[in-house]
């Protein structure tokens, strides 16, 4: 059957594809609509498996926190150049993804996913769009955070993004406060928020560098453990969020800055997620 300049639209218009992707489509279909959307998604499959092993350095961060800021989402949304990141249909999947998230919470990046955005998962909405605009995509990394209050700080750029929660009331200086902090974050990507965070792996694996350090630097046996413990110290200091100097004033740590804010200030957890 003959296709119409008005068919053509009409499909772009239900599936976002390109004027001679809708011809060739309705055209294979016979006039079809249904039979053409499937076929321009299988399309999309067609594209997304063949561009399986490409890398994903570039993209977007995106979040989403509710209304009392006592919770936040960000999801990193990854494809293959800065010019894709930048196209309003990645935007809008980006921003629709982490709406899904938020709304539904699921448990890890595997269940975000199958989460329903309309009619089509994610994955399928992300293979939709793989088919119009020919890169790999991809959901590389998903976090929440919960606590009293929650502020988000997406870096320049939008590659990088922290979600920090905080002890304290949703003052303005609090909220203040938790942009700093995710500042620092971005800046510093601290391990842990204390050394009550870092997992006994790493705590072994850092004592057993300074032991062989100080072995390295001929030091007595019987002080090599009592040295070993200092550089862990130092370590904690280094890579803890609250023991660290705070970037904007190096003459204090987060935490003394936090609590200059209002006594008892403190962070309770943060996520840092980033593109490439």
């Amino acid at each position: 059957m003959a296709i119409t300049a008005k068919d053509v639209n009409k499909l772009r218009q239900m599936t976002g594809a390109g004027m001679m992707d809708c011809k060739k489509a309705l055209t294979e279909a016979d006039g079809d609509f249904d039979k053409a959307i499937e076929i321009l998604r299988k399309k999309g499959q067609k594209v997304s498996a063949s561009r399986a092993d490409r890398e994903t350095t570039e993209g977007a961060v995106f979040v989403r926190t509710s209304d009392d800021n006592s919770e936040g989402v960000m999801i990193a949304l990854n494809c293959e150049t800065d010019f894709v990141a930048k196209n309003e249909e990645f935007q809008k999947l980006g921003n629709d993804i982490v709406a899904a998230a938020f709304e539904n919470k699921p448990e890890n990046t595997e269940a975000l996913n199958s989460l329903k955005i309309g009619d089509l998962t994610v994955q399928e909405k992300i293979t939709e769009l793989v088919g119009k605009i020919g890169e790999k995509i991809e959901v590389s990394e998903y976090v929440r955070v919960s606590g009293e209050a929650v502020v988000p700080y997406i870096h320049a750029g939008s590659k990088l993004g922290v979600l920090v929660a905080l002890n304290g009331t949703n003052g303005s200086d609090v909220q203040e406060a938790g942009k700093d902090v995710g500042m620092q974050v971005a800046a510093m990507n601290p391990v842990a928020v204390d050394e009550n965070g870092v997992d006994d792996a790493t705590v072994q694996k850092e004592l057993e560098i300074g032991k062989e350090q100080a072995r390295a630097e001929g030091k007595p046996e019987q002080i090599i453990e009592k040295i070993a413990e200092g550089k862990l110290k130092k370590f904690f200091k280094d890579n803890t969020l609250l023991h660290q100097p705070f970037v904007k004033d190096n003459s204090q740590t987060v935490a003394a800055y936090l609590n200059g804010i209002t006594k008892g200030l403190t962070v309770t957890e943060f996520k840092r997620v980033s593109i490439g």
